[in-house]
């Protein structure tokens, strides 16, 4: 059993200031894999003084400084990605290949891609003939990660903070701690000077509501829920710091006439199932043409059937849901779309056949599906898919927008041309066409409330730093 019960605070572990014993358990087992200890509003003030003093000369570091940091971290991760990727099987229940090439392989591009970013970054340019301006580091910055993609969400924060001069105070989830003490261990060894760096475990309405209302920390940046986005921007408010938030999403997939409709349908089930329905982006709405939706029920069906469900240390296509809470609330949405008229496509209530114990969720297709249902509206966060037929077009658009997030959306057309003029009109911060894969440069965040701020590459870089204007008098 893993005892990760110590906090990572100005650059040693030590005891909590009060803090309990939290257990952590395998979401596949239902067992207690770990624990860890809930920090206290005194072990927050602790960080962030540790932080507050660190950013004193971390923020004067030059740029090929910062480099040699990222460079010793990246090789420090690649050193230690099996370990990571076990850790996050126990604790997530991710099959074991997505662990290690999908979730591992995600810090692996974040640092890589933060790496060049930073090489060539502008930190300061002429305004004008007497104006320069100059981006600076922000402070510190408070960090709330979420349990889904643990190592994706944890360093694509932590990247553009070192890389742009800041300090960090971090709170990982509590559900899924394992990955960020290993990823503390990493910075250490890679030199990361004591107080950049501070991992404070805990809950959200004790540690991650400190943090959100700190008067020390500068910016938090929080990945998560729309509900506690909400809550961090409100406890925020009164310091006025910058607060970054990805939040939820309940993305639509926009097949059009024309288009390859089972290589649609089948990468689209693909992205929802994938994690076990735990990504904030996935396409959970599937608008196919009105004319082929008894086709697309069909390969839907067939797709599903063809996705295995079962122990994730083996080679299984979906592992569990994170935790009894979770699943207990995929139930009873599934239940919410029979109860209001949804057609069973696939799967439906209760454990996969076989699977008595662990949080496993059978994966579920839900046809002739309104976009006013529940399923339709709400965000799972299972592997739940909704298809929804469309008369034409304009049609899809509609529905496609009416929503009240807005993270990404997906279309699939005969051409890409045809794809784009649909992308345009789509209220999303990212667009995938016709199966495009991730892109690391890609800014990573969405429209209405599924946040505000940019993740991922050159973008995310911008949010980490403040605008200075140094202004010279005019030549006489």
């Amino acid at each position: 059993m893993r005892d990760y019960r110590k906090l990572y605070i100005d650059g040693v572990w030590v005891e909590s200031a009060g803090g309990i014993p939290h257990d952590v358990i395998n979401p596949a087992t239902e067992a207690v894999a770990g624990q860890i200890c809930l920090a206290t509003h005194e072990d927050v003030d602790r960080a962030v003084s540790a932080a507050r003093r660190a950013f004193q000369s971390f923020s004067l570091s030059s740029r090929e400084d910062r480099l040699a940091l990222l460079n010793a971290i990246l090789a420090g991760f690649a050193a230690r990605q099996q370990e990571l990727a076990d850790a996050l099987v126990e604790e997530l229940g991710a099959p074991a290949k997505l662990a290690l090439e999908a979730q591992v392989g995600s810090g692996l591009m974040h640092l890589m891609t933060g790496i060049e970013v930073l090489k060539t970054y502008a930190f300061e340019h002429a305004a004008s003939p007497r104006t320069t301006v100059k981006r600076e580091p922000i402070g510190v910055v408070g960090m709330i990660t979420p349990w889904n993609w643990p190592i994706n969400q944890v360093m694509c924060k932590i990247v553009p903070a070192i890389a742009t001069g800041n300090t960090m105070v971090h709170k990982p989830s509590e559900v899924t701690p394992f990955t960020a003490h290993i990823i503390a261990e990493i910075l250490h060894a890679a030199g990361v000077p004591a107080g950049v760096y501070n991992l404070v475990d805990g809950d959200g309405p004790t540690v991650g509501a400190a943090i959100s209302a700190h008067a020390g920390i500068d910016m938090v940046s929080f990945t998560g829920s729309t509900r506690a986005g909400i809550d961090v921007a409100k406890r925020a408010a009164d310091t006025v710091k910058r607060v970054h938030q990805e939040l939820g999403g309940k993305s639509p997939n926009i097949v059009l006439e024309g288009a390859d409709l089972p290589q649609a349908i089948g990468e689209n089930i693909h992205r929802v199932m994938m994690n076990s329905g735990q990504t904030c982006h996935a396409p959970t709405r599937l608008l196919v043409p009105a004319t082929r939706l008894e086709e697309a029920k069909a390969i839907a069906a067939h797709v599903v059937q063809t996705l295995p469900v079962g122990d994730p240390t083996t080679g299984v296509y979906l592992g569990p849901v994170v935790s009894e809470a979770q699943w207990t609330r995929i139930q009873a949405l599934i239940a919410k779309g029979l109860e209001e008229g949804a057609a069973l496509v696939a799967g439906g209530p209760g454990r996969p056949e076989g699977l008595s114990k662990g949080y496993y969720v059978r994966p579920t297709v839900f046809a002739d599906v309104t976009n006013d249902m529940t399923i339709a509206r709400e965000e799972i966060f299972g592997p739940v898919l909704c298809i929804i037929d469309y008369g034409d077009v304009e049609e899809a658009i509609r529905i496609a927008n009416d929503t009240p997030y807005g993270l990404a959306a997906y279309v699939q057309a005969s051409t890409d041309a045809q794809a784009e003029e649909v992308a345009a009109r789509l209220e999303a911060g990212m667009v995938y066409i016709n199966g495009a894969s991730e892109d690391g440069a890609a800014p990573f965040g969405g429209y209405k409330t599924s946040g505000n701020g940019r993740e991922w590459g050159e973008a995310a870089f911008a949010d980490y730093l403040e605008t200075k204007a140094v202004i010279h008098r005019a030549s006489a």
